[in-house]
């Protein structure tokens, strides 16, 4: 039940910070009239988010090995195409500068945590070790380095915002060997030696199942978002 309440806590603190940035970005970018309804939309779309990956990840629909991912079909790739879709439309809007940069990159110092949680989900059980620090995620190493990055970046008078980029495109590999790891081992086990998925199904249910369907689409989101900001703005 910890546990359980960790990975609840984080998501609601991740989606409070989220909150935060549009309700900041809104009010610097839109008449009164056009805020208010730019933030309606904003919390109804996560609460809705949320409840939709409540329901799903406590049906027994995603309780399955098969091919393809069904946890991956229901959780990852519709966040993964509204990520695509939200940046490429709004890569040229103007309150895409308003955003908060230095809080956008240092944003995502949260998947310490998230990390965290992976190795005392390891310890109950929850998830196996090849994809905790333990083995094959170096995820946490990438996190605890954004806040030094950040730090050298915007020290001086000038902002280092290619080295923000760059550090944006990192994470995003990084995320991308998580998922690789993730996906091995449910359909590749033998590259870690065994010969049954190593990733139990109760990993992709509800709450656990946050991690897919939110924290790290999320941490995506918040990497691609962060790169079209700075695109534009060294662009200028």
């Amino acid at each position: 039940m910890t546990l359980q309440l960790g990975y609840l806590t984080l998501t609601l603190a991740v989606c409070i910070l989220l909150i935060y940035f549009g309700f900041t970005t809104i009010n610097k970018s839109y008449d009164e009239p056009t805020r208010k309804r730019k933030k309606t939309i904003l919390v109804l779309s996560i609460i809705l988010w949320q409840v939709y990956l409540g329901i799903v990840g406590s049906t027994e629909f995603i309780l399955s090995y098969s091919f393809p991912p069904r946890f991956a079909i229901t959780m990852i790739i519709p966040a993964f195409i509204f990520t695509g879709v939200f940046v490429y439309r709004n890569r040229n809007k103007a309150w895409l500068l308003n955003l908060p940069t230095k809080q956008v990159f240092f944003f995502q110092s949260f998947r310490i945590l998230v990390e965290s949680l992976f190795v005392a989900s390891v310890g109950a059980g929850i998830l196996h070790k090849e994809a905790s620090i333990e083995g094959y995620n170096f995820d946490m190493v990438y996190a605890l380095t954004v806040p030094f990055v950040g730090l050298i970046a915007f020290s001086r008078q000038s902002s280092n915002l290619k080295l923000i980029r760059f550090w944006n495109y990192l994470g995003l590999v990084v995320l991308a060997s998580v998922i690789f790891v993730f996906m091995t081992s449910i359909y590749a086990p033998e590259l870690y030696g065994a010969d049954k998925p190593l990733l139990p199904l109760e990993a992709i249910t509800y709450p656990y199942g946050l991690v897919a369907g939110c924290l790290m689409p999320v941490a995506v989101f918040m990497h691609v978002l962060s790169i079209a900001q700075l695109n534009r703005i060294l662009r200028n």
